[in-house]
């Protein structure tokens, strides 16, 4: 709840240099409101967001169309590169659910849209996705507790079909996660 103060009220306090309206929060001052409901950590409709973005994403996932992350990799897309060597690229997710919310994910698809299309040749780059996610964390300054998502298939939530690994960090994480 917010009120405007017109500046004319205010012209006596020195620290004021413009003639801006000041900005009154009652949530400053010992006022007696009634309470507000509460709010839940993440919207329904938020969630239904990404349920739909999931389910037209999983229309195409088995594409070798370029993703998002594909263009991010190629630098067609600016992002906030955490980590990167020869196989991994870890960035900033634009939507962060953690004060740490990076993203890691190979440079090369080689058909790895998701966790559950996996087989025997993705075991090497599936463990260095994992010692990426390590490394972000011991970076970012919260390998004491962080935790590593992978969602897979639109009952999942996944967007992009391009495997990534979250992770998710800098607060406490609750159990059960989802």
């Amino acid at each position: 709840m917010a009120a405007t103060i017109p500046f004319s009220l205010l012209r006596n306090f020195s620290s004021l240099r413009s003639a801006r309206p000041f900005v009154f929060k009652a949530s400053n001052f010992n006022l007696h409101l009634p309470p507000q409901p509460r709010r839940l950590p993440f919207s329904t409709s938020a969630a239904n967001n990404e349920e739909a973005a999931a389910k037209a994403a999983a229309v195409n996932f088995d594409s070798e169309a370029p993703t998002i992350f594909d263009k991010i990799i190629n630098k067609e897309i600016p992002s906030s590169i955490v980590y990167e060597d020869e196989k991994i690229l870890a960035f900033r997710d634009i939507n962060p659910q953690a004060p740490v919310h990076v993203l890691v994910i190979p440079k090369f698809r080689d058909g790895l849209t998701q966790l559950g299309k996996a087989d025997g040749r993705h075991g090497e780059i599936l463990g260095q996705l994992l010692y990426a996610a390590k490394i972000v964390a011991e970076k970012e300054g919260i390998l004491d507790g962080f935790r590593v998502v992978i969602n897979n298939g639109p009952s999942a939530c996944q967007s992009v079909y391009h495997l990534h690994l979250h992770v998710l960090g800098g607060r406490q994480m609750n159990w059960p996660p989802g």
